[in-house]
């Protein structure tokens, strides 16, 4: 029966070009396809009502626990000898939205959210969306399948390991170790916060002993904080 609504799906469907290219890029066609559309709905996207009230978020919240999870227990297997620490900033580094937003560009998602975008694209919605296809990759396949497929067709695809293993761009991090050794108060000011394009935009201060040594803006909150740690780490050379 899925086989049919499949095949139904890639050559009968109103939405048979989204399944199309999906195919394409997961290599496989959906059945459950009103799911995968919806993955890509960002709330911004339309004034609709339908659409608003149909928009990822759901989606990707449950794509990001189920990231989170996967994730969790590759690294686990991956390194055996490592302790737990490392195994955290290892799940950081590939579930924060940078390595989610390049692995989104990577597959191509971002030729699917250009047609339901009526606004600006920015890169931390490719990132949203990626997570709220993990999540109806889950519901479409189960928690067991949907891992396999993950850790298969793009961890080990999109995501060079060994060379986020060498990586240390957590720089909001190591400011604030910097700030612990040498007695500094680093200080994380958000300065602004407005509206662009339907979406919540973050203007972020880093203080130092008081001092704003730099600023910066993004979508994302902790992204603008990675941005304007990172102006002070590299002025600093930290």
């Amino acid at each position: 029966m899925k086989f049919v609504i499949r095949q139904i799906n890639y050559h009968l469907s109103k939405d048979k070009e989204l399944a199309q290219r999906l195919n394409r890029i997961l290599g496989f066609t959906p059945y459950r396809l009103s799911l995968f559309r919806t993955a890509f709905y960002h709330k911004s996207m339309s004034s609709d009502a339908t659409h608003s009230e149909q928009n990822n978020e759901r989606l990707e919240y449950l794509g990001d626990a189920v990231l989170s999870t996967i994730v969790a227990e590759y690294l686990f297997n991956k390194y055996p000898n490592q302790d737990e620490g490392f195994l955290t900033k290892m799940r950081s580094k590939i579930v924060k939205r940078k390595t989610l937003n390049d692995i989104a560009d990577k597959m191509g998602l971002d030729v699917i959210l250009s047609e339901y975008s009526q606004g600006k694209m920015s890169k931390s919605m490719l990132g949203n969306a990626f997570e709220a296809l993990i999540g109806a990759i889950y519901l479409e396949m189960g928690y067991t399948k949907c891992k396999s497929y993950v850790i298969n067709n793009i961890l080990r695809q999109y995501l060079d390991i060994h060379t986020l293993e060498a990586l240390d761009d957590n720089y909001k991090s190591r400011l604030l170790e910097w700030g612990q050794k040498n007695g500094k108060d680093v200080e994380f000011k958000l300065l602004n916060r407005y509206k662009f394009d339907k979406r919540d935009r973050f203007l972020v201060g880093v203080m130092i002993d008081g001092l704003q040594k730099a600023t910066a803006e993004d979508f994302n909150k902790k992204s603008a904080e990675q941005l304007a740690s990172m102006e002070v780490v590299l002025s600093l050379d930290i």
